[in-house]
C-alpha cells in the first residue's frame, strides 16, 4: 500500500534528524525504517538501489533515500525524501559556519579545534582501513590504489582525471561478474527529466552571472564541477576540494579546511555538507554573513539538485544495470583507486596537523608537499592517539570522541602545554 504524505513526512523526517556517523550508519537507519520496520522497499530492492546509488557521483546514502522516496510517490517522494535527508544539517551546519566565522579565531577556539583535527585525521584513517578491507582484493587493485596515491601525492594530477582513468582501466582490467538477464529499461520521459533538472541546476548560476556577481558566479561553477565528480564519497573528493580552494581560489585556509570536516562529521546528514562550509566561510572573508548565506544556499543547491538528476533519471535503469559487468569492473576501479585518494587525504591532513610549517619540495619529475621536522607539534599527535584508541579500540562514539578530544585541546591550551 502506498503511504500517505504524513507518514513519508514523519519517516523521512526521522531518517534526516538521525542520520550521524557516515554512510554506513545512514544506510543501516534506512534499511531498518523501509526494509524491516515498513516494507516500503524489498531487499532486492535496496541492494540494487544501493548498488546503483554507489555508481553515481555524490552522497550515495542522500541518494538512498530520494530512490526510495520515488518508489512511494513518485518525483515528489524522491524531492520529499533527499529534502528532508539535507535539510537538518544544511540548517546546523549555516548555524555553525556563522559561529565559527565570528569567533573561530579566538585562541581559545582555535585550540578547542586542534583536537579536532585530531579527531578528524583518526576519522579519515579509519575510512580509509574499512575501504582497504572492503576494495583491495588482489595485487590489480592494490596497483590501482598505489597509482592513485603517487599521482596526487608526488605528481598532483587532477583528481577527475585519477578517477577516469581508475574506471577505464577498471573496465579492461578488473574481474567482471557473471551476465544477468534484464529486461531493457523504459527511458520514457528521460529527456525531460534531464532538460527541466538541468535548467534548474544552472538557475541561480544564470541570476548570478547576470547581476555581475562573479564571486557567487564562480562559488556556484566550481561546486557544480565537484558534483560531478564526488565518486567514491566524501572522504575520496575532500582533497582534491582542499587543493582547489585552499591553493588555487584561496577562499579558505588549510586549517579552516580541516575544521570545516570536523564540524560537519558532528550533524546529520551527508558529509559532503562540508561544501557549504567551504562556501560560507569563503563568503564569511569576501564580504560578510549576507553574502556567507548566499554562497553557502549555492554550493547547496549545486551539490544536491544533481544528486535528484541523477535518481530521476536512472531509477529506470537499476535493473539493466545488474546485467552490466563491464560496468561493475569499471566502478571496481574507481573504489581501489579512492584508497589512494583517501591515503592522500590522510597524509595531507596528518602533515598539516602535527606540523607546523608544510612546504613543497622538488624531487625530479615530482614535487612533494612534505613537512619542516622542526615544526612538530606533540600534543595533536598524542590527541589523535588518545582518539583513534578510544574510537578503534574501545568503541566509543564519533560525536564523544570530538567532544573530549576539543576539551583536551582546550586544557592544553590553559595548561601552556599549546
Amino acid at each position: 500500500m502506498t503511504p500517505d504524505w504524513h507518514q513519508m513526512l514523519r519517516v523521512f523526517g526521522r531518517i534526516g534528524l538521525l542520520s550521524f556517523g557516515g554512510p554506513a550508519a545512514q544506510i543501516a537507519v534506512m534499511h531498518r525504517a523501509l526494509v524491516e520496520d515498513r516494507e516500503w522497499l524489498t531487499e532486492p530492492q535496496f541492494l540494487r538501489a544501493l548498488s546503483f546509488c554507489m555508481l553515481l557521483p555524490g552522497p550515495e546514502a542522500m541518494q538512498l533515500a530520494t530512490y526510495a522516496g520515488w518508489r512511494q510517490r513518485g518525483i515528489a517522494g524522491g524531492l520529499l525524501a533527499g529534502g528532508l535527508f539535507v535539510i537538518p544539517g544544511a540548517i546546523v551546519i549555516g548555524i555553525l559556519a556563522l559561529i565559527y566565522g565570528a569567533y573561530g579565531q579566538l585562541p581559545v577556539v582555535q585550540a578547542l579545534f586542534v583536537g579536532v583535527q585530531a579527531t578528524v585525521v583518526v576519522i579519515v584513517l579509519g575510512a580509509m582501513r574499512k575501504l582497504i578491507a572492503k576494495a583491495l582484493n588482489g595485487p590489480v587493485a592494490y596497483g590501482f590504489a598505489s597509482f592513485s596515491f603517487l599521482a596526487l601525492f608526488a605528481f598532483g594530477l587532477p583528481f577527475p582525471l585519477v578517477i577516469a582513468l581508475a574506471a577505464v582501466a577498471g573496465a579492461i582490467l578488473m574481474t567482471r561478474g557473471e551476465v544477468q538477464s534484464s529486461d531493457p529499461p523504459n527511458l520514457s520521459g528521460t529527456g525531460r527529466v534531464i532538460l527541466i533538472g538541468g535548467a534548474i541546476w544552472a538557475a541561480p548560476l544564470a541570476v548570478s552571472y547576470l547581476i555581475g556577481n562573479t564571486f557567487l558566479f564562480d562559488i556556484g561553477v566550481y561546486f557544480s564541477k565537484l558534483a560531478v565528480v564526488t565518486f567514491g564519497g566524501a572522504y575520496a573528493v575532500l582533497a582534491y576540494m582542499a587543493q582547489t580552494v585552499v591553493q588555487d581560489y584561496g577562499w579558505i585556509t588549510t586549517t579552516q579546511m580541516m575544521d570545516g570536516l570536523g564540524l560537519a562529521e558532528t550533524t546529520p546528514g551527508p558529509l559532503i555538507l562540508v561544501t557549504q562550509m567551504v562556501a560560507m566561510l569563503a563568503g564569511l572573508a569576501e564580504r560578510g554573513p549576507m553574502l556567507a548565506l548566499l554562497a553557502g544556499g549555492m554550493a547547496l543547491w549545486v551539490t544536491f539538485v544533481p544528486c535528484f538528476i541523477w535518481i530521476f533519471t536512472g531509477a529506470p535503469l537499476i535493473d539493466w544495470l545488474a546485467s552490466q559487468p563491464r560496468l561493475q569492473a569499471a566502478l571496481s576501479g574507481i573504489t581501489a583507486a579512492v584508497v589512494g585518494v583517501i591515503a592522500n587525504l590522510s597524509l595531507w591532513f596528518a602533515f598539516h596537523v602535527f606540523f607546523a610549517v608544510v612546504t613543497p619540495v622538488t624531487l625530479g619529475p615530482a614535487t612533494l608537499s612534505l613537512p619542516d621536522l622542526m615544526s612538530f607539534s606533540p600534543v595533536p599527535l598524542v590527541l589523535a592517539v588518545v582518539a583513534g584508541y578510544l574510537m578503534w579500540q574501545r568503541g566509543w562514539s564519533l560525536l564523544t570522541v570530538l567532544a573530549l578530544m576539543a576539551a583536551l585541546g582546550v586544557s592544553a591550551h590553559v595548561s601552556g602545554m599549546l
